[in-house]
């Protein structure tokens, strides 16, 4: 973790590094971004060249059936899995008479029928990716949305009127001459933009669709692909303080993309040249280790435990050892105001998104529901990805949703345990072993062997040889056929083999 201004690197180098960082490293496989905030990881994203993310992605994909019953329909992009596109994510599905009601979706698409879409939701687990028809391209500044009517929408976060409407008035300044159709927003980044800016971002994002539009639709396939994680966390990102990258190409390229569209940033660009790791350098690797840990301990002594299902997260706020030094109302408030700010953080850095419920310590004095949830929601303002905090339920738990776009971080530098298959749950010795003399019962009665042997690992044999002496013996007596065991070390404890002799 940065505790100072200054780091020096092996070889003597001295790295300016102030409040906001962002740290590019590049490897052959993949490119990891993470961005540090007062030498604090707030951010983490990982990007492999064998599995980009296809959010964003533009596709010409073929309708492989339409579901009449779910007004959804499964189409090939040409990816592993087919895409689901749902009726309401079909821009042709609009009532020209009633823009609240959905013309039935079988009555629009059929099978076999080629169709622009683009990715909303990476696919996870098993299910493929989410679709729309509702394309839109992203600037530095504004959101293009070529199928809109002529409309300028705002970013919610900025708040104040009159920036609002001055911002309205330069972009439209710049559209009207050009009379551009379709839909823009500004972009929360927008709020300090001029005029030439504006510009810069309509002309390359209606050149963009014309690009897209000019390709015929008789073929599955890519159209338009979004931007390199590296140049996309640039993009996205604001008040940035310095951009450190340790490849000379992509340093090179990242450059050449920021004195396009961004050349107020070039000068925050640094190759980072030391031989230690960029990485390394910063703890980032030893923060990304636990990520992948359930617990995560909070300054005071408290902790948090993390559960990511398939239909939600769980988040459990627990005192730990801290006992505090006034009252037991404030201790519990001051626990709960640091999970807070470290719950914001662990969604950003684990990447977790949906449903999410947080079981903060019970409070019963008036007022600190309305403290904590103010600091969840300030906390959770400088995130991205879009939330909403629902509030507290009657049982004393807070509501909560992320935006989820792509997997989480443990599932894409993770997988299931082959043992206990995610649960992280396996059966003791004494169930295997169990487990084992159920099975030998029901198969002496069913194939009548003369005998039988169990393969098993050497801790289940030792078990047999032991503490199930008896039972093993019980077993045999009563299936009056002889046992035999036979220990095997490349085996796992909670697999076995049941051989019949005959």
């Amino acid at each position: 973790m940065l505790k100072h201004k200054y780091c020096y690197a092996a070889t003597g180098i001295i790295l300016h590094m102030s409040n906001e960082n962002i740290l590019i490293k590049i490897t052959p496989p993949e490119t990891q971004v993470a961005l540090v905030s007062n030498g604090i990881l707030k951010e983490i994203c990982i990007e492999r060249n064998l599995s980009k993310g296809l959010v964003g992605n533009i596709f010409i994909g073929k309708i492989v059936r339409v579901l009449p019953g779910m007004q959804s329909a499964f189409i090939d992009i040409g990816s592993e899995k087919t895409g689901f596109l749902h009726v309401a994510d079909v821009y042709q599905a609009k009532s020209k008479d009633n823009e609240n009601s959905l013309i039935p979706l079988e009555k629009i698409l059929y099978a076999g029928q080629y169709i622009l879409v683009q990715v909303l939701k990476e696919p996870i687990g098993t299910k493929g990716a989410r679709l729309t028809t509702y394309i839109s391209l992203v600037g530095r500044n504004l959101v293009y949305l070529p199928n809109e009517k002529n409309n300028i929408a705002i970013s919610q976060k900025i708040t104040d009127l009159q920036e609002r409407n001055l911002l309205k008035d330069k972009l439209e300044q710049v559209l009207f001459p050009q009379n551009i159709s379709g839909g823009f927003i500004l972009r929360t980044a927008s709020h300090d933009a001029n005029h030439e800016d504006f510009a810069q971002d309509v002309k390359y994002l209606t050149k963009t669709w014309e690009k897209i539009c000019s390709i015929p639709k008789l073929k599955i396939g890519i159209v338009n692909k979004e931007l390199p994680l590296s140049f996309k966390i640039c993009r996205d990102t604001k008040n940035i303080d310095a951009i450190h990258i340790d490849n000379k190409n992509s340093y090179e390229e990242l450059k050449e993309f920021l004195g396009i569209y961004m050349p107020y940033m070039q000068n925050i660009v640094h190759l980072y040249q030391s031989p230690q790791d960029i990485f390394s350098l910063y703890s980032v690797e030893e923060e990304i280790q636990k990520i992948l840990h359930r617990r995560v301990e909070l300054k005071s002594g408290g902790f948090l435990i993390i559960d990511q299902t398939e239909a939600m997260v769980t988040i459990d706020v627990n005192t730990g050892a801290y006992i505090g030094k006034t009252s037991f109302a404030d201790t519990i408030l001051k626990i709960n105001l640091e999970a807070s700010e470290e719950i914001s953080r662990q969604l950003r850095l684990r990447n977790l998104g949906g449903i999410i419920i947080i079981d903060f310590i019970d409070m019963h004095k008036e007022g600190h529901h309305d403290i904590v949830l103010s600091s969840l929601k300030q906390a959770l303002s400088y995130d991205r990805a879009k939330t909403h905090v629902h509030g507290f339920t009657a049982l004393g738990l807070v509501e909560m949703t992320r935006k989820r776009t792509r997997d989480s971080i443990s599932h894409t530098i993770c997988a299931s345990c082959e043992t206990c298959a995610g649960t992280g749950l396996v059966k003791t010795l004494q169930t295997v072993c169990y487990d084992i003399l159920h099975e030998i019962s029901r198969q002496a009665q069913q194939f009548k062997p003369t005998s039988f042997k169990i393969v098993a690992h050497p801790n289940i044999i030792q078990r047999f040889l032991q503490e199930d002496r008896i039972y093993l013996k019980e077993t045999s007596s009563n299936i009056s056929k002889e046992i035999y065991l036979q220990s095997q070390n490349f085996i796992r404890p909670d697999m076995y083999d049941i051989i019949l002799i005959n």
